[in-house]
């Protein structure tokens, strides 16, 4: 049974690759002056700050329903990396990097803050999570977009020079408000 006020939509997964550092295509520098930092360490309550800024206009939902130490441990793991990008003083954006087992580096989340969508940072932030992503030593990168993502995310990672190796359907229950 559906919750009141929600309503199910199929969301279509495209999940991406980015072989080598010289398939990059790099993003124009931002035209504001923004600041990259390595957010190590990161508290749970710092990161949940990152996720719901970026995620909560795209329903990201995964990380809300660990616990504080599910969190903390998570983060606290040499294979995952957060870095923050700000500009002006606020905070712009954020990626998260995890190392895989087999060397693959995958971005976890990558977005901007709702005040920074449409003012040229997406194509430096994504150009910058994969260089530390290669410097890393990954092999390749990996990362998945939703139709519920931006509409320019799928864009911009084609553009950087990523390619699309799969794509899958399901069903997802969101909000009436933001069902598309």
């Amino acid at each position: 049974m559906q919750q009141e006020g929600w309503t199910r939509v199929s969301v279509r997964r495209t999940h991406l690759e980015l072989r080598r550092p010289e398939e990059l295509r790099p993003g124009r520098p931002p035209a504001e002056p923004v600041q990259l930092v390595q957010r190590r360490p990161i508290s749970s309550a710092e990161y949940r700050e990152l996720y719901g800024l970026v995620g909560d206009l795209w329903l990201w939902r995964d990380r809300l329903v660990w616990t504080e130490e599910e969190l903390e441990r998570y983060l606290s793991s040499p294979n995952v990396h957060v870095w923050s990008a700000h500009a002006d003083g606020t905070t712009a954006g954020y990626f998260e990097l995890r190392q895989n087992p087999d060397r693959a580096v995958e971005i976890m989340y990558f977005g901007l803050a709702p005040a920074f969508i449409g003012r040229g940072l997406g194509g430096w932030l994504l150009t910058r999570a994969a260089q530390e992503a290669f410097a890393l030593g990954a092999p390749r990168i990996v990362l998945n977009t939703c139709t519920l993502d931006a509409p320019q995310a799928l864009p911009n990672y084609l553009a950087r020079g990523f390619t699309i190796v799969s794509e899958d359907q399901y069903l997802l229950d969101v909000p009436e408000k933001r069902a598309v």
